[in-house]
């Protein structure tokens, strides 16, 4: 009988265990990957602590995987190869039969399948995963590389092309973590006059090597104010995982300036009507991206040399390495090798 490793999970928050199961076969419509690469996201928590509905244990959580396709089940295009390189995010495939599937907004499904939740995620050296969420990893990136793009990566690349600024126009990262450090890079990638605004005076070289046009100490002042002295934010792209710090840059978006909320806090806003409706500004929230648009972000970071800065481990050091995600001490995603 041929098995393979997975970092398992039993009940809510309890400690990783390896595993040894039984290598599965990939059902019609299905692939089944070799993982290479798994990212350590913020957003696993949700699912080890069983803090969203549906979880259930054991759990094998991950969902910025990268590796190659070992095997295709029946139905699978013929596009999709035995050795192709591929990436999965946080968008694991859709419904295709929910309203948002059928207006072809997939990444907003009503039954989305994020890996780790509605099945065994990326913590594994294999996975089975629906076609549709697969994305192509282009030759000019690793699969250490690859992997924190699926959900990070593509969030922040996202949050930013689709907002309303334009080449030219200054634009606000708040937060230089995780997602931040890629929201910066992308940012000035795009041909933006890029703030980066985080806590503490000692980020700041961090920033400038990242390309940052300008730097904000959050801690020394209002950073409202600061892009108010700048000329307004025509977008401040959030990634803070802080309602508080999200609401303190509002004032600082010029009129019809758009705030794209992508750091996930369980807290409240704190802003006002008429801070919105007397300069028309906009708050959004900002979902991940499906499969096309985590192959746009991979292409897009070759082509422009933007690279997540990572710390690799292998996969029986998961429970150290999802502990320093925890932290905030990782410089900047934590990624499980298999090999």
């Amino acid at each position: 009988m041929s098995t393979y490793r997975v970092a398992e999970v039993l009940s809510a928050n309890g400690p990783f265990e390896i595993a040894e199961r039984e290598v599965p076969e990939p059902g019609p419509g299905h692939v089944r990957v070799r993982v290479e690469a798994c990212g350590i996201c913020h957003s696993d928590a949700f699912f080890v602590g069983a803090g969203l509905p549906g979880v259930t244990f054991p759990l094998v959580a991950g969902h910025e995987i990268a590796g190659r396709v070992e095997k295709t089940g029946e139905g699978v295009h013929e596009g999709w190869k035995v050795g192709d390189r591929v990436g999965v995010g946080w968008f694991g495939g859709s419904c295709h039969h929910c309203r948002a599937c059928r207006q072809g907004d997939f990444i907003v499904c009503e039954n989305l399948k994020v890996p780790g939740w509605r099945y065994d995620g990326g913590f594994a050296e294999l996975v089975i995963v629906p076609q549709d969420a697969l994305a192509r990893i282009p030759d000019g990136l690793s699969f250490t590389e690859a992997a924190p793009l699926g959900c990070a990566g593509v969030t922040v690349y996202n949050g930013l092309r689709r907002s309303s600024a334009r080449a030219g126009d200054l634009v606000a990262v708040l937060g230089l973590g995780g997602l931040g450090h890629l929201g910066v890079q992308y940012a000035v990638a795009m041909g933006f006059e890029t703030v980066a605004i985080a806590r503490g005076e000692a980020k700041s070289e961090l920033a400038e090597r990242l390309g940052a046009h300008h730097y904000v100490d959050s801690t020394a002042g209002s950073p409202a104010e600061a892009l108010r002295a700048l000329g307004g934010a025509n977008a401040v792209l959030a990634t803070a995982a802080s309602a508080q710090a999200t609401s303190a840059v509002v004032d600082g978006l010029r009129a019809r300036g758009e705030l794209v909320v992508v750091g996930a806090d369980m807290s409240s806003l704190d802003l006002t009507p008429t801070q919105l409706l007397s300069s028309g500004r906009v708050v959004r929230g900002h979902p991940s991206g499906t499969s096309q648009d985590v192959e746009d972000t991979m292409n897009f970071s070759v082509l422009k040399g933007v690279r997540p800065m990572t710390e690799t481990v292998p996969l029986d050091e998961v429970g150290e390495a999802y502990q320093r995600m925890l932290s905030g001490d990782a410089r900047f995603r934590m990624v499980l090798t298999m090999s």
